[in-house]
């Protein structure tokens, strides 16, 4: 794999929101600088993702200069986001773990509410150093994450999205494929490998960042939804349930902890350590 390469960088500012894919990025320990340091919540505290609201798909947010985020969504005026002051926290829940969090202004919460049409708050993370700790199962003492699924970063290649295209092009649904690279929200993607060379990784280096390969990551219904227009289909569950099955999860991409923090940047050479 000697001329594996960082093909694209995806940062994500709101979780579940349309991200950016700048081409740099500062890698902090608990994922990329400005990546999902945002969220809603609903009524009862717990986190809205797309799998409740496909609609997220299709609004956007974008980093502004200090953390603020800007919003747009279709038929809505953008909002420009302020990074709250950090007067008090508030409790939220993500997928059943209990996590700290700061209060986004009214104006903010009003404007997420009215485009999908229920209550919802927006939420940031103040501080990502002491607010959520990694799954101690697959992490060291005192590895944190954003608002990430469950891990600082997500890295998936071009070569396994190909294979899993040829793969749906065989299947039930094939005029659903092939799917874009978006349907998987990575942070970093990879290009220049062999299809599901990413399975075997253990540590790997993007330029001058040293990573740990933690586990595979397990895909929800989410990958089914097309970002472009919030349409839900069968694909890639329907595939990657016979191809990519390992126990309970069906699998594409690999989560990532960093173990340094510089900057990554695209056409960075991808260096298999382990």
């Amino acid at each position: 794999m000697g001329n594996a390469e960082l093909h694209s960088i995806h940062v994500y500012p709101v979780k579940a929101f349309r991200g950016q894919s700048p081409r740099e990025a500062v890698v902090e320990p608990w994922g990329l600088a400005g990546d999902r340091r945002w969220v809603l919540i609903d009524d009862g505290g717990k986190v809205v993702t797309q799998r409740q609201q496909p609609r997220l798909a299709v609004a956007a947010a974008e980093l502004l200069p200090g953390g603020g985020i800007r919003l747009s969504a279709p038929g809505r005026e953008p909002l420009s986001v302020p990074v709250p002051e950090p007067i008090g926290t508030t409790t939220l829940d993500i997928f059943g773990e209990k996590v700290e969090a700061v209060l986004a202004d009214a104006v903010a919460h009003n404007w997420c509410s009215d485009y999908l049409g229920a209550e919802v708050r927006l939420v940031h993370m103040d501080d990502p150093a002491t607010r959520r700790p990694v799954d101690p199962d697959f992490a060291r003492p005192g590895e944190t994450v954003s608002f990430a699924d469950g891990y600082p970063l997500l890295v998936t290649t071009l070569a396994s999205l190909q294979a899993l295209n040829s793969l749906i092009a065989q299947g039930d649904h094939p005029h659903e494929g092939p799917l874009p690279m978006n349907r998987f929200r990575p942070n970093a993607v990879v290009s220049g490998t062999a299809p599901w060379a990413e399975d075997d990784w253990s540590r790997i280096a993007i330029g001058e960042v040293v990573f740990r390969v933690t586990k595979m990551c397990g895909r929800c219904v989410v990958t089914t939804i097309d970002q472009t227009t919030a349409e839900r289909g069968k694909e890639p569950l329907r595939t990657l349930g016979r191809h990519r099955r390992f126990g309970s999860q069906l699998a594409f991409g690999q989560n990532l902890v960093p173990e340094s923090s510089r900057t990554v940047r695209v056409g960075d050479p991808v260096t298999v350590l382990e």
